[in-house]
């Protein structure tokens, strides 16, 4: 981070919230056509503030490396009409704005090459200034990816981690979704507007993640979800995390532009290994060939990142962390299968009477990393050990579906929740 704004963000610490004018002129600074995140970050080095960028002369604001026409605009200030439109949607909304001197804005993402000049955001804003995760991948994940996203969310959640994602489609909702049900912090980094919704069908996880989390964006208010928008979003995902998990993801992927960005921002970058004939697992088997770490459970994680990070977590979290066992073996560490585990979990007593032994012999069947077919269900357990009828079978799989031990997939399928 270039020394003057590092001299700003210590003066700015303990500073006072922006006061309407100072906001306005935030928000014009972010609102001046031409006017990318690289050159506004010049010009805060070389102004101090955005109220000196507006006051300055043309003159002198080309003498700052700015093009005559750009330079007029700015002194003209014509951005201060949509300016105090964004105003306005931030108070109906509820939205707070977090410029880069703010106190509470992410001190990792400052020291990043293009920090954004302002932050959009809806929530707990102090969740900014905690220790974050990035989880990214697919929008197609598999059943694996999609049970390995839900158990290592919630198991670094629970580690005291503030998990970051994206909220689009498929791992990075996983990822939320999971945290949340973990009772963990999670932070949602748009490619829109903190007040767009996108995709439509996270509607309802977008206001828990506001009530419970963070959402937060570089973009202003109602701004629209443009492709192009996300491989930009990405660098905030990375800049402001101690590193990035990747889960699933094709070679050329938004999932593998966020690991790159995450290199180059210095960060550590994980990976969870895939089945070498999945598409899926190109990414994350790629980087780890370069070098990624390979992640098997949540503490392969946690044992690399930095001392201080850890010595930060374990000084935050250790109660919370034994008294929810996770300071012992991963549960997937005995020689026993896994699966022979989950089919004597205690959760299946919860059952009615009638359908407890069903259940045992499907949750010893179903696997988290593939799904098995309505049909193939009802054929194995008739000539299984409960002779189980087609009734029976659907009823025991309704209650375990309830319970969150299965999920069924579109055409039929079913596959077990992966349990931490």
């Amino acid at each position: 981070m270039p020394a003057t704004l590092s001299t700003l963000h210590n003066r700015a610490a303990a500073a006072s919230p922006l006061t309407d004018e100072e906001e306005l002129y935030w928000l014009a600074l972010r609102m001046m056509p031409g006017l990318g995140t690289r050159r506004s970050g010049l010009l805060l080095e070389r102004l101090r503030t955005p109220q000196a960028i507006f006051q300055a002369s043309a003159s002198e604001l080309e003498a700052a490396g700015l093009s005559g026409a750009l330079a007029r605009s700015i002194a003209g200030g014509v951005s201060f009409e949509a300016a105090a439109e964004q105003q306005e949607k931030l108070r109906r909304s509820g939205a707070t704005l977090i410029p880069i001197h703010d106190g509470r804005y992410p001190e990792a993402l400052r020291r990043i090459f293009d920090p954004p000049p302002v932050l959009f955001a809806r929530g707990r804003v102090d969740l900014l200034r905690s220790i974050c995760l990035g989880v990214v991948g697919t929008r197609h994940p598999t059943p694996y990816g999609v049970a390995a996203t839900e158990r290592l969310s919630a198991d670094l959640a629970r580690a005291g981690l503030t998990i970051a994602s994206g909220m689009a489609r498929g791992v990075d909702t996983a990822a939320h979704k999971a945290t949340l049900a973990a009772e963990g912090h999670t932070i949602a980094v748009l490619g829109c507007g903190v007040d767009v919704v996108y995709p439509v069908e996270n509607k309802r996880l977008a206001a828990e993640i506001a009530e419970k989390g963070l959402i937060v964006s570089e973009f202003p208010m109602e701004a629209v979800a443009f492709p192009q928008n996300f491989p930009v979003r990405n660098r905030i995902i990375s800049g402001l995390s101690v590193g990035i998990l990747v889960v699933e993801g094709a070679q050329y992927s938004g999932s593998g532009i966020t690991a790159r960005l995450a290199m180059d921002q210095g960060r550590e970058v994980f990976a969870v290994p895939g089945n070498i004939t999945s598409k899926m697992s190109w990414g994350p088997n790629l980087l780890i060939k370069q070098g990624a770490k390979l992640v098997q459970d949540w503490n392969d994680v946690i044992a690399d990142l930095p001392a201080e990070t850890r010595r930060k977590l374990i000084d935050d979290g250790r109660q919370r962390i034994l008294n929810q066992g996770l300071g012992g073996e991963s549960p997937d560490s005995s020689e026993s299968s896994p699966l022979a585990a989950a089919s004597q979990s205690p959760e299946a007593d919860a059952l009615s009477a009638p359908h407890q032994k069903v259940a045992r012999e499907l949750l010893a069947r179903l696997r988290p990393d593939q799904a098995t077919h309505l049909d193939a269900l009802l054929e194995s357990l008739a000539e299984g050990a409960s002779h189980a009828s087609p009734s029976e079978v659907i009823a025991a799989l309704f209650e375990l579906e309830m319970m969150g031990m299965v999920r069924q997939l579109p055409g039929r399928n079913f596959v077990r929740v992966w349990q931490g």
